[in-house]
């Protein structure tokens, strides 16, 4: 594992990291910030949306004064293997490069690299808690979009891992949006018990744990209607302890993150350091 760019920043460190995955077969790059706090501190984990990289919540979210405030690590991964060489692999924005989905690809030819589920369940969590001064019995998860997607099923699936989960305006019922099926029909095929081990309306029902979920929306959010289907999800949800936060007037991009960025640090830490 390589440093390659490092920042002060509110009394902590930005810290952009390199390393050889056995996961995806490929180079893949982290973005970290640890705080000024001393000893070892818990970890949030961030997985980041369609076409992004381990730059865009680092550089936009805002996140790093928070961190410090409530002395917490940031882990941020990028969104997919890169430079494959896979055909199509840079054709659409939806699908390839930048669009992992956070799966396992079963299906040729993305099963060799496309491992983002063991990727960051496994490889990612073992070389951070390795290396880096993180608590990682003291672990949360939070996405936004295709990462918000990724954190709801990484963290239903994992309750042994991480201990809190939220979103910001997640695809919550992939199987039913175009955005889903197209990546999990090429990643996994057209068996669709095989789509719902990602899908968080389906995870959600028969959850083993009650981890709490935080999830904020924006209702001037372009693709709510027809990509996102929170409604899918909370109908699915029954019992379970999921908080749904509209917001009126805020759409999908990161000025609605970094508004509402505060309280999932605050939701996260609250039940990360009990």
């Amino acid at each position: 594992m390589e440093k390659t760019k490092s920042y002060k920043q509110f009394g902590g460190y930005t810290n952009y990291y390199s390393h050889q995955s056995k996961a995806t077969g490929t180079k893949m790059n982290f973005a970290a910030y640890l705080p000024p706090q001393s000893g070892k501190v818990p970890v949030l984990y961030w997985l980041s949306g369609l076409t992004c990289t381990e730059e865009n919540f680092i550089t936009k979210a805002y996140a790093q004064a928070f961190a410090a405030k409530f002395g917490v690590a940031v882990i941020a991964p990028d969104t997919s293997p890169r430079g494959t060489g896979i055909a199509g692999e840079e054709a659409s924005y939806d699908l390839g490069s930048g669009a992992g989905f956070y799966v396992d690809a079963t299906e040729a030819p993305w099963s060799k690299n496309y491992r983002m589920y063991t990727y960051v369940t496994e490889e990612l969590r073992e070389l951070v808690e390795k290396n880096l001064p993180v608590n990682g019995q003291r672990a949360g998860i939070f996405g936004h979009s295709m990462g918000g997607h990724g954190a709801l099923t990484l963290g239903l699936r994992n309750p042994d891992l991480y201990r809190s989960i939220s979103a910001f305006a997640p695809i919550a019922a992939p199987m039913q949006s175009a955005w889903g099926q197209k990546a999990f029909t090429a990643y996994l095929g057209t068996e669709k018990s095989a789509w719902a081990r990602y899908d968080a309306s389906q995870l959600i029902r028969n959850a083993t744990s009650n981890i709490p979920i935080l999830i904020d929306q924006g209702l001037e959010d372009e693709f709510l209607p027809n990509e996102l289907k929170l409604e899918v999800l909370e109908k699915a949800a029954g019992d379970y302890p999921l908080t749904v936060r509209r917001r009126e007037g805020y759409d999908h991009s990161y000025f609605f993150i970094s508004t509402f960025i505060e309280e999932h640090f605050a939701f996260h830490c609250e039940l990360l350091k009990r």
